[in-house]
């Protein structure tokens, strides 16, 4: 080999540019490669660049050398010189035969030694044929997915590459020139300066045309790399929408299969459905979200018609909820929890009814449900509710999060609002916004002026530094269109224009105002508009601040992010609550057990309704005394004022029993069934009473008063007799009135004693109102040293009067005439007193009253030895006592009408009555602000907080074990 210098790399290039063959001149002998100093290899030796040569027959030349004929020349040897032959054409043939054997032979060694190595190396890699599954799919199908003629097309002409590649001609010219140079019969400096003179020409036409092939070259290199990326950026999404739509199938067959049960094994709750649950059982335990509920949520405020329903929609997947135009429709806060699942379903927290959401006529019922809920929480004369709607909806590919939508923030109160509308709206923000992890989701409209929006204020003083804050600029479509100035999109987007802080912001476009979209057509718009967007082509905006989809993920995991950051101390701070309220009950009520509000509810509810069944074990004794009883009270007055009295008034007995048939059949038609029905249901309520609010010993609960009171009246009022009893019971009672026929003496006394006991207490009723007339008598005056006043003075002076008529005529008419007033107040005017002939009248009542009941109380006295007469219909006798046998008819028709009631009673209503019972406590049951108000106390709210605590404490710590199995 060869020893050469690394600066002589060149073997033609460098001898050209350097030297100049025939000019005369020193240059240094060293500084050629070795071919080219066989060429110029001089004739002489020279001691000062090299070392004599030793003698040998080798002579060293270039194969591309082209000796001239010259005379003989002397080799330099160590003694002297020697002639040389010049046999140049031989040599040089050798030379080039030589360099062709050279080159073959290394083509053919280099080939084997190549092909050698490539074995050994093919033999020492793995057989990759079973590691093809390791590529994926698209690369075997590139054909498919990328178009090769749109490829072809965008690659540049073949005259834009001609350009591109060197001049040839040029090219041509330069070997030309080398071939002259080689030439036989051509002098070396002729060649030399033709190469000199085409280096020129070609060092000239570099400087020019470099600059210009440097541009193009930039410019097709832009283009080329534009036209791959967009290539590359369609070949990609194309791959990355196959494998989400493979993903999103193959997850929907898992859920689907595990759903079906083919493991046999028991399906877990999810981790986004735990949660809901622990926040909903929060939001029955702590309704104004005090610093105990502290567990994240994602709460969706803005502006009235900001499209917070929208972006609660494309992130749910399905038009969920209903749309009105300019018009209020969130009413009240509804919780959405999302969640996976193999199909996409809704479902209310208190109902089993699943809505298909890809089905319009369910998503329509499911609109209208959640319409008709709003409706039914907002209370009267109020606009929004505070009461949550809890709403859950699975399907596959949905990110898990529970979102709690809020009604939307306005300025100014309209028509047909409550005047607190604006507050209430705020106080309900304000309450979701300040619990510290709640992760605020503010929703801006785009398309109108910024200075309009209300709710950033309020977003910014709930939380200043943004660090739980996600801005979201929804109709960005409509904004780029209609505002004059792009970069105020991206002051917003950047947070340079609003005053807060957010940890991130998002551009949506949420559809074209149509509520009939679908959510596919409008995710094609959005995606659609921002490849076409200024915004995004200027870099205004950034790719990953635009689309619902972005959002969406960014939310679910700052949702996630704080769950793992602050469940764990919610779970510990209800663990210190649980031990609190545990120490409390044992000190207050160390004997009772622990009851909440509804294990209480279903223990009156069993005392209740036993003492309902007891009702039927009332004595039949019992019910008919109580019923005769009653009935009596309510009718006497009846009996003497309007039947009894005005017949024994009469001048003979036949009159007397034509009077009392008379008055008998107009009260048997009208009053007195309809007074029998109205005893016995009294009688029925006042024994259900009883037995409802009596004290049982120490096993009585006053707890219990209140909704043992409350479920009494309920089921009185929702009672109703039955109507055809009144009309069986009325010719029950025609009958027993119209026997006359007392069958023996203890019947007929009996009947005397009912007629004592009935006109001795009129007796005492009319004896107690004379005296509050008169005034108390000369003995209570003497020892109580009381004194009459002056109208008792003068009714006094009247009653003296008018007994002393009495007892002038026994058999005096029960009124005065006009002429016996007259005498009356002429005798009183006599003696100064002044009276008036109303009073004399009034007065003459009561005395004449109490005088006929003395009369008629001796009668009966007469008529206890009439039986026998009676028998004989009084024939050939004095005495008549038809007025015991007309308290005998009233006596036994109490009787039978008892018996009849009772009956009914036992038979019918007292079951009725029960069932009624049982209503009212399934109604009270599901009313659970019934069972608040009623079941109330120190007792039942610690055991209710108590048990509250204690499941929310074990859905914690529940939650926390699969959350960290999870991660």
């Amino acid at each position: 080999m060869w020893r050469t210098r690394p600066a002589a790399a060149c073997v033609i290039c460098r001898s050209l540019s350097n030297s100049s063959y025939g000019i005369k001149r020193k240059s240094s002998f060293q500084n050629f490669h070795l071919v080219s100093r066989s060429i110029h290899r001089p004739c002489y030796p020279s001691s000062k660049f090299q070392r004599p040569l030793l003698r040998t027959s080798v002579q060293l030349f270039s194969s591309l050398n082209h000796l001239p004929i010259r005379k003989t020349k002397l080799l330099y040897v160590k003694y002297g010189f020697q002639s040389r032959r010049n046999f140049w054409l031989a040599r040089l043939a050798s030379r080039l035969l030589r360099l062709r054997y050279l080159i073959l032979g290394s083509a053919i060694g280099g080939g084997y030694t190549a092909k050698k190595t490539y074995d050994q190396w093919k033999d020492m890699m793995p057989d990759l044929d079973e590691y093809k599954w390791i590529v994926p799919d698209f690369i075997w199908e590139l054909d498919e997915h990328i178009d090769l003629d749109k490829l072809i097309k965008a690659l540049p002409d073949a005259d834009d590459l001609a350009k591109l590649l060197p001049d040839f001609d040029k090219i041509g010219e330069s070997f030309t020139s080398l071939k002259g140079f080689f030439s036989p019969g051509s002098s070396g400096e002729t060649a030399f300066r033709a190469t000199d003179q085409g280096y020129e020409n070609d060092k000239q036409y570099k400087k020019v045309s470099d600059k210009e092939k440097i541009d193009q070259l930039q410019e097709e290199l832009l283009r080329t790399q534009y036209i791959c990326t967009t290539i590359l950026k369609l070949k990609y999404q194309r791959m990355l929408e196959r494998l989400e739509k493979e993903n999103k199938e193959l997850r929907k067959l898992v859920l689907q299969r595990d759903d079906k049960g083919i493991h046999q094994r028991k399906l877990k709750k999810s981790l986004i459905d735990m949660y809901s649950e622990v926040l909903d059982i929060l939001s029955d335990y702590d309704a104004s979200y005090n610093t105990q509920d502290h567990l994240p949520r994602v709460v969706v405020v803005g502006d009235q018609s900001a499209g917070k329903t929208s972006v609660l929609e494309m992130i749910a997947q399905a038009r969920i909820f209903p749309r009105g135009s300019g018009e209020m429709m969130t009413r009240s806060p509804v919780k959405v929890t999302l969640s996976e699942g193999p199909h996409h379903v809704a479902l209310f927290k208190d109902s089993s009814r699943e809505f298909d959401l890809t089905k319009e006529e369910d998503l329509a019922a499911l609109r209208n449900e959640i319409e008709i809920r709003m409706r039914n929480s907002v209370k009267e004369g109020c606009t929004v509710s505070t009461e949550t709607i809890s709403l859950s909806v699975k399907g596959p590919g949905l990110q898990r999060m529970v979102l709690v939508d809020l009604p939307g923030v306005i300025s100014t109160v309209t028509s047909g609002m409550a005047p607190d509308t604006k507050e209430t709206i705020f106080s309900i923000s304000k309450a979701y916004m300040q619990n510290p992890n709640a992760i605020i989701l503010c929703i801006q409209d785009g398309s109108v002026d910024a200075e309009r929006s209300i709710v950033t204020d309020l977003v910014s003083q709930m939380d200043p530094q943004g660090k739980r804050t996600i801005f979201v600029l929804t109709k960005v479509d409509l904004a780029e269109k209609n505002v004059t100035s792009p970069s105020r999109i991206q002051q917003i987007i950047e947070g340079k224009l609003f005053p807060m802080k957010a940890l991130g912001y998002f551009a949506v476009v949420t559809g074209k105002g149509n509520s009939s979209e679908s959510i596919d057509s409008i995710k094609e718009y959005e995606e659609e508009f921002f490849q076409n967007s200024k915004l995004l082509k200027t870099c205004m905006l950034k790719a990953h601040q635009v689309t619902t989809k972005n959002l969406s993920l960014a939310v679910s995991d700052c949702f996630w992010k704080m769950v793992r950051e602050s469940v764990e101390q919610q779970a510990d701070a209800f663990k210190a609550t649980r031990f609190n309220l545990e120490t409390e009950w044992k000190n207050n009520y160390p004997r009772l057990r622990e009851l909440d509000r509804n294990e209480l509810f279903e223990k009156a509810k069993n005392e209740i309704l036993d003492e309902v069944i007891s009702l039927t074990q009332v004595t039949p004794k019992h019910w008919e005394e109580i019923l005769q009883k009653t009935l009596w009270e309510r009718v006497s007055t009846h009996v003497i004022e309007n039947i009894y009295l005005p017949a024994a008034q009469t001048m003979n007995s036949g009159t007397f029993n034509t009077t009392v048939d008379i008055k008998l059949k107009q009260w048997t038609d009208k009053q007195l069934p309809n007074k029998a029905v109205e005893v016995a249901w009294e009688t029925l309520q006042e024994e259900f009473s009883r037995f409802m609010t009596e004290q049982k010993g120490k096993e009585h609960d006053d707890i219990f008063d209140k909704l043992k009171q409350a479920v009494k009246e309920e089921s009185i009022k929702r009672h109703k007799w039955n109507e055809r009893a009144e009309d069986s019971l009325r010719v029950i009672q025609h009958n027993a009135l119209e026997d006359r026929s007392i069958s023996d003496k203890q019947q007929w006394d009996a009947a005397i004693q009912f007629m004592e006991e009935t006109l001795q207490s009129r007796l005492k009723d009319t004896e107690s109102v004379i005296e509050d007339m008169v005034g108390p008598d000369w003995k209570k005056r003497w020892l109580y040293w009381i004194s009459r006043t002056k109208e008792q003075n003068i009714r006094n002076e009247t009653k003296n009067e008018l007994e002393r008529l009495i007892k002038c005529n026994e058999d005096h008419a029960a009124y005065l005439a006009n002429d016996e007033v007259t005498t009356v107040r002429k005798n009183l005017e006599a003696r100064g007193v002044t009276v008036d002939p109303c009073l004399i009248k009034d007065t003459w009542h009561q005395i004449y009253r109490r005088y006929f009941l003395k009369t008629a109380l001796s009668h009966c006295n007469l008529c206890r030895r009439g039986f026998y007469y009676y028998q004989r219909h009084f024939v050939d006798s004095e005495l008549e006592c038809n007025d015991i046998v007309l308290f005998w008819r009233i006596q036994r028709m109490l009787a039978i009408t008892a018996n009849t009631l009772r009956q009914q009673l036992t038979n019918t209503e007292v079951r009725r009555l029960e069932k009624n019972v049982k209503e009212v406590l399934e109604d009270f049951a599901e009313d659970n602000e019934k069972k608040v108000k009623l079941l109330t106390g120190k007792r039942v709210q610690l055991a209710e907080d108590l048990k509250k605590v204690r499941e929310i404490q074990e859905k914690l710590e529940a939650f926390i074990e699969a959350l960290h199995q999870e991660k």
